[in-house]
């Protein structure tokens, strides 16, 4: 505006430009129309002569890699960078909306409403690189339990994703929210259902029966269908594994992720234009009662006896008789018990304790045990003086026979090793050499 003002008063191009601190250019080129205030002139784009071909070959193979469809460009003439490519392919979004690949990206999302106390999402969360000590193999096994309404979880540590163990996890998990929703959803496990039917398996269905919900399977390949707790798995997995030490036990991990869920009930959510938070949400949702014991599955795990003849289960010791120390047994316990029993691989029972609390660290000896333990030490233990180990202990005569026989043996039973020298044939050979008369000479016949 200045520019054109003082243009009308008379003003040379190069005083406008330099009262104004331009360049000439710029002012010639806004007063001559060919720039606009307030638009920025955009570069050609190099991208825009490649657009068909680059439609026709996602159009033709929709997977094709990006980095291989770069190269094709870049030999046809392309200059600009990679960078710069993907992102030109996500603007003019070239590449065609795959369905199985991408459920839920490039179409329209509805969202689902659930109810207060409604509805529970549970999915196991698998953690790579498990701790060495917990003994759970390659990956440690989460089971998490979200309330899809206000977004409150919790989760517990399993040993492993078998029945028993889901149902022990499952358990605890209500628990730990303060009961049951009236509908559970799963994905297709095969602890639940029959993944290819998605049909709910017997056993399951007298889980459900038991705590009285209704179980909800999603379908094939649908995990939006349970985003609420697909975003908790993230966070459990972002905020807590990844810092978990090495020297942590199974109890002190379940602590520290149980403190994350806490926190996170300070979620703040806003429910027709009122500010609360997820725990306030939760504390809400009417949730039902659950049985005072869980369901009564029976947990069957294996164990290592220790030289002490202790048997590790749940963060606590039992003991079993002596004279088993490496032997392989299994603990048996069913959920809602206070016993628990330990048997030898042919489930004969050898040991029944009285189950310590989970992660009390405790010890539990049965006096028949101790007793039997400390008479087979006493019996193995001897209060002779150390031997000796400066001593001179030459062969014995024993030794020296056994190990006469043993050379014996390799001679007789190896000749290609058995070296006999006899002189007495080459002394008769020498003998006849002696007498032999000396060759005649021949005659000459003329």
């Amino acid at each position: 505006m200045d520019a054109h003002a003082l243009r009308r008063q008379g003003w040379t191009i190069s005083a406008i430009a330099r009262h104004l601190g331009r360049d000439r250019k710029t002012i010639r080129a806004y007063l001559n129309g060919e720039r606009v205030p307030g638009q920025r002139r955009q570069a050609p784009d190099a991208f825009v002569p490649f657009l068909p071909y680059c439609r026709q070959r996602l159009a033709d193979d929709p997977h094709l890699w990006a980095s291989t469809l770069f190269d094709e460009v870049t030999a046809l003439g392309y200059q600009g960078a990679y960078s710069t490519f993907t992102r030109a392919l996500r603007r003019y979004q070239v590449r065609p909306h795959c369905e199985p690949c991408h459920a839920s990206t490039g179409r329209n999302v509805a969202v689902i409403a659930h109810p207060p106390g409604e509805e529970i999402q549970f999915d196991w969360l698998e953690l790579p690189d498990a701790p060495e000590g917990w003994g759970v193999g390659e990956h440690a096994h989460l089971l998490v339990g979200a309330l899809a309404h206000s977004g409150r979880w919790r989760a517990v540590l399993s040993e492993s994703e078998d029945f028993p163990h889901l149902v022990q996890a499952l358990d605890e998990v209500m628990r730990k929210l303060g009961g049951t929703t009236r509908r559970w959803r799963f994905d297709r496990m095969a602890t639940v259902c029959y993944p290819s039917s998605g049909q709910m398996t017997a056993a399951f269905a007298a889980v459900a029966k038991y705590y009285g919900a209704g179980v909800d399977i999603c379908p094939p390949r649908r995990g939006n269908r349970k985003g609420v707790v697909e975003k908790v798995n993230h966070s459990a997995a972002q905020r807590w594994w990844r810092t978990v030490p090495d020297g942590l036990t199974v109890v002190q991990a379940q602590s520290g992720v149980d403190k994350l869920a806490v926190r996170m009930d300070e979620r703040r959510r806003r429910i027709d234009g009122v500010v609360t938070t997820v725990g306030e949400l939760a504390a809400a949702e009417p949730l039902l009662d659950i049985p005072v014991r869980p369901y009564p599955a029976e947990l069957e795990v294996e164990r290592t006896v220790s030289p002490q003849s202790l048997v590790q289960f749940d963060g606590n010791f039992y003991s079993v008789p002596p004279g088993l120390p490496g032997a392989q047994v299994k603990v048996i316990h069913r959920l809602g018990e206070d016993d628990l029993r330990i048997a030898t691989a042919g489930r004969a029972v050898i040991a029944q304790h009285h189950r310590a609390p989970r992660g009390a660290g405790q010890t539990v000896r049965d006096d028949g045990h101790v007793i039997a333990l400390e008479r087979a030490v006493l019996a193995s233990f001897s209060d002779r003086a150390p031997c000796k180990n400066k001593v001179r202990k030459p062969l014995s005569a024993a030794a020296l026979a056994e190990a006469e026989r043993l050379r014996g043996h390799t001679a007789a039973g190896d000749p290609a090793e058995r070296v006999v020298i006899d002189l007495s044939h080459y002394a008769a050979v020498a003998d006849r050499l002696r007498s032999v008369p000396p060759p005649k000479k021949e005659e000459n016949p003329e």
